[in-house]
């Protein structure tokens, strides 16, 4: 599956529209890919083929001297380790459950779509990115495979990386490309 500007830019869009999210994707300039983790939440790298970033928190208050808000500013040994690879079925279910607080699959009941349409809108997301890219979270709703995670889970645990009550995301890895979804609560 391939993707266009206009039905990601659409799919980015349409998903969050009432999360307060982080959505940006950057270029891939390095092996350890943590460092392009790091520049995309400084806001520091523009998207390579300049389409959509969802920055909720770009007038906050808040961003004034600290372009990272409303993530911390760590290092990259501190942020690694807290994101764990899943696979893309997860991934899928990861980009749906972002887009309201609490990281849940319930959230799909406000939209008009069918679960099914919200679906394709999550595979049209990440066909940007490729077949061969890997999918890396801080979430831990870690289901019965090894990569895999459980949305049916009522708990819902996360390696924070914001300075926010709860922050959950992925982080998507192509050869050339790093895509940064990441919902908040304050």
């Amino acid at each position: 599956m391939s993707t266009d500007q206009t039905s990601w830019d659409s799919a980015v869009h349409h998903l969050y529209r009432d999360a307060f999210a982080y959505i940006a994707t950057g270029p891939r300039r390095h092996e350890d890919w943590t460092l392009d983790v790091l520049a995309l939440m400084a806001r520091a790298v523009p998207d390579p083929r300049g389409w959509a970033r969802v920055d909720d928190a770009e007038k906050d208050p808040e961003r004034v001297g600290n372009p990272t808000w409303p993530f911390a500013v760590h290092r990259p040994e501190y942020v690694a380790p807290r994101l764990e690879e899943i696979d893309r079925d997860s991934a899928e279910n990861l980009l749906l459950a972002l887009t309201e607080t609490g990281c849940t699959l319930s959230n799909l009941r406000y939209f008009d779509e069918s679960p099914d349409e919200l679906r394709e809108m999550a595979r049209t997301i990440l066909a940007r990115y490729g077949d061969e890219a890997t999918y890396h979270t801080n979430v831990s709703k870690t289901g019965s495979a090894p990569g895999t995670l459980d949305f049916t889970l009522e708990s819902l645990g996360y390696a924070p990386l914001s300075v926010l009550m709860e922050d959950c995301g992925l982080v998507v890895v192509s050869d050339t490309e790093v895509g940064l979804f990441w919902s908040f609560s304050n």
